[in-house]
């Protein structure tokens, strides 16, 4: 959100979601810039006024800081459409409350990675200006505003669905509520089973402050001997995780007690025959941004390992403490920490650390939750034939997650490459996936039955670096070829490439991926991926391979994907350059894309320009977005919207109407500057027509109003219009879509068995 006082020509609302536009403004049309009716501020429906952003300013070089909205604040935006998720009645109470468990995970993950850098910048004296106009320092304290907003109106929401859940039995009680058997029973729970992994630890002269550890929830306590004036002080640990609740559940109902709360009523069992003059709860966030120069490192496997315990020790960007502590601890806590009190604690009116909300968001009350998903299986990937025969006579499937199933699809693609006694070798990159995940288990059983296994893992891979070297070790230990890419880049892309001995040779088989090979988040992240055994694109993944396998960089001959960081961003600035000369009055081009952020710069440019020779340019960004839409002279064509919803949007779409042929491609890119040129990630060209009309349907779906629908003003702020609002939401189309076409296809095949049934039949008979 954008403060106008602070940000000039790119002002945001002050609230937090942006409400239905007025009955009496029309919808906005292409991304024109209508002028932002109202914000909604609260729960009970008060709304405040939007701010007009004043004209932007637009040089023949378009480098005016006017015409680009901040990446920090934009995603800090998105943030509070996913808030607006947890405030929308229509959503069933459970879900509301895993929206806002995801909104406060969300702004932890936004203060470790986002400030942790801007606060590094500062410290290394940097006052470089971002392409919209500002210093390190300048973001830092307008996301600062922002966010005390957001935590502001979490403080607001998150009560009010605690209270509607009591109507249906669910409540979280105070401690002191409880009746004596109630405290019995907790407290006899706690000593058994909690009690022995509390550690209090002193703060005197003979104990220095205590070192805090990432996110950690802790209790500052006060303490006295009995007739002693002079008080101690520990921290004591709230030990949540590695199957320790937040929240305990009290007898056999959904009655549940914090656990900070059972630690501190129960403090006589850490502090005996001691008097408890208080107790404060505190929690801190850390820097995640520990990254050292790979180019200097001999072994990258040990470099990361150190860069793991560098985050642990990592500087604190932020505390978090409870309204109405102690002035002299908050200011001592602040000092010990290194903190700035009045810029850098942030003060909390109810609970701290609402992202463990998500315990009770999965408590299983289905009338509380979404209706059930089942992704069904994809209807052409029959079931009892090789899934290589069935590739090879379609040439290629397009897989739409979650609605589609990864299980019968992808994994199944890797299960039979590790059984198929044709295939000779499997490649692939893993990015990130889960510990309980089958593609593991299916390379080492590859390896096992003597195929070539090779896997590029990404040790870099944000907060699962120590996961992936668990990874990494177990493949190796079964003889598995495992690399870590290319030196000074990620490995983003999702690619598997299987060869196997075809009756006719050796024939590659292949899936791009939109999303991460992850089971479980392929559930719930929408995303795209390509099966294919087209040749031309199997060459292309062999290359690709040899590349991040040995580092080496010839010029390679890739002549179907899109790699980056050598070939993406000059190919869709080239392609953005075709639609512009290809553009006419009567034949306007059109230029589409689908991504989670558009961040870089000369994309954003390039886009202006197209929009400025009369192309028709429409955006589905999930987040960050730095361009303006609706601006006269130069994004009039333009249509920026975001889809939030029961699924997170994940996927990456690239179209272009090239002068009536039209050109899908899809992969693992944003158009952020990180993905273009500092990482190895993979776009594809989707070519069978029957694949471009599935794409088709997602994107004209995505673009029509509908519930999760919100669309960008020319100033920055959303809006979700009367239509859109009252309209279905796209994801459950998609349901409806994927489910319609299995039915269709069963039907079809019902039909088609009848009718050999019947042949059959005559056949004996002797017809």
């Amino acid at each position: 959100m954008e403060l106008e006082e602070q940000m000039g020509n790119q002002a945001d609302n002050h609230g937090i979601t942006i409400a239905t536009t007025s009955a009496d403004a029309p919808a906005p049309q292409n991304g024109a810039a209508a002028e932002p009716v109202v914000a909604a501020a609260a729960i009970d429906g008060s709304v405040t006024a939007v701010e007009k952003a004043p004209p932007a300013r637009i040089d023949k070089d378009l480098t005016s800081p006017d015409l680009f909205l901040n990446r920090e604040l934009t995603w800090l935006a998105f943030n509070r459409r996913v808030l607006h998720e947890a405030e929308d009645e229509r959503n069933p109470l459970l879900e509301r409350l895993k929206f806002l468990a995801i909104t406060a995970s969300n702004l932890d993950e936004f203060f470790m990675k986002r400030i942790g850098g801007l606060k590094q910048q500062v410290v290394a004296g940097m006052h470089e200006l971002t392409v919209d106009g500002r210093t390190p320092q300048q973001q830092i304290n307008e996301c600062y505003l922002v966010v005390r907003e957001i935590e502001q109106r979490q403080r607001e929401v998150g009560p009010h669905i605690l209270r509607e859940l009591e109507n249906h039995g669910i409540r979280v009680r105070l401690y002191a509520s409880l009746t004596d058997d109630e405290c019995k029973s907790v407290r006899d729970y706690y000593y058994k089973n909690i009690f022995p992994l509390v550690t209090p630890q002193a703060m005197d002269p003979a104990h220095p402050f205590p070192f805090v550890s990432n996110l950690s929830l802790n209790l500052l306590v006060t303490a006295r001997y009995q007739n002693d004036s002079d008080p101690l002080m520990a921290r004591v640990k709230v030990p949540i995780g590695f199957g320790i609740p937040r929240f305990i559940r009290v007898g056999k109902q959904n009655d549940f007690v914090r656990l900070e709360d059972v630690i501190a009523n129960n403090l006589d069992l850490l502090f005996p025959s001691m008097l408890i003059d208080s107790f404060e709860l505190f929690r801190v966030t850390r820097n995640a941004n520990t990254e050292r120069d790979e180019d200097e490192a001999d072994d990258l496997l040990a470099l990361i390992e150190s860069e793991l315990r560098d985050r642990r020790f990592a500087p604190i960007v932020r505390l978090e403490v409870l309204t109405g502590m102690n002035p002299v601890h908050r200011g001592m806590l602040a000092a010990e920490l290194g903190l700035d009190e009045r810029a850098d604690v942030f003060e909390v009116d109810g609970m701290l650390s609402m992202r463990d909300l998500g315990e009770l968001a999965a408590i299983d009350e289905p009338a509380l939750h979404d209706p059930p998903h089942h992704p069904v299986d994809h209807p052409r990937l029959t079931v009892g034939r090789s899934i290589f025969h069935v590739i090879r006579d379609a040439g290629s499937f397009l897989l739409l997650h979650p609605y589609e199933s990864f299980s019968s699809s992808v994994e199944r693609f890797l299960r039979e490459a590790a059984d198929d006694p044709k295939v000779r070798a499997i490649k692939m990159t893993l990015y990130r996936t889960s510990p309980d995940s089958k593609i593991i288990g299916y390379l080492c059983d590859a390896a096992r039955n003597g195929k070539q296994v090779a896997v590029v893992v990404e040790l870099k891979a944000r907060f699962d670096e120590a996961a992936n070297i668990q990874f990494a070790t177990k493949l190796e230990e079964f003889g598995i070829h495992v690399t870590y890419g290319v030196v000074g880049l990620k490995t983003h892309s999702k690619v598997i490439l299987v060869i196997r001995q075809d009756y006719n040779g050796l024939r590659r088989y292949a899936h791009i991926g939109t999303g991460n090979y992850h089971p479980v988040t392929a559930r719930f992240y929408a995303d795209y991926g390509l099966l294919t055994c087209d040749d031309t694109i199997g060459e292309d993944l062999t290359e690709l391979f040899n590349y991040l396998t040995t580092g080496y960089m010839p010029n390679r001959p890739y002549r179907k994907i899109l790699p980056a960081p050598t070939v993406l961003k000059r190919a869709l600035l080239a392609r953005i350059e075709r639609e512009i000369k290809a553009s006419s009055a009567a034949s306007p081009g059109l230029i589409q894309f689908k991504m989670n952020a558009l961040e870089d710069v000369d994309i954003t440019r390039a886009l202006y320009r197209a929009s400025q020779a009369g192309v028709k340019v429409d955006l589905i960004v999930r987040d960050t977005c730095r361009l303006r839409p609706g601006i006269p002279a130069l994004s009039e064509t333009v249509r920026v919207v975001s889809i939030v919803g029961r699924f997170l949007e994940h996927g990456r779409i690239y179209y272009f109407r090239n002068g009536g042929a039209d050109e899908f491609l899809i992969g693992s890119a944003d158009c952020m500057k990180r993905n273009l040129e500092s990482r190895v990630e993979v776009v594809a060209p989707v070519e069978d027509p029957q694949l471009r009309k599935e794409l088709r349907v997602v994107l004209d779906i995505q673009l029509r109003p509908n519930r999760c629908q919100w669309e960008m003003m020319s100033d920055g702020t959303y809006v979700r219009s009367a239509t859109a609002d009252a309209a279905p939401a796209c994801q459950q189309a998609m349901i409806d879509f994927a489910e319609t076409r299995q039915t269709e296809a069963t039907k079809v095949k019902k039909r088609r068995n009848k009718g050999f049934a019947r042949r059959a039949v005559r056949e004996r008979n002797g017809d």
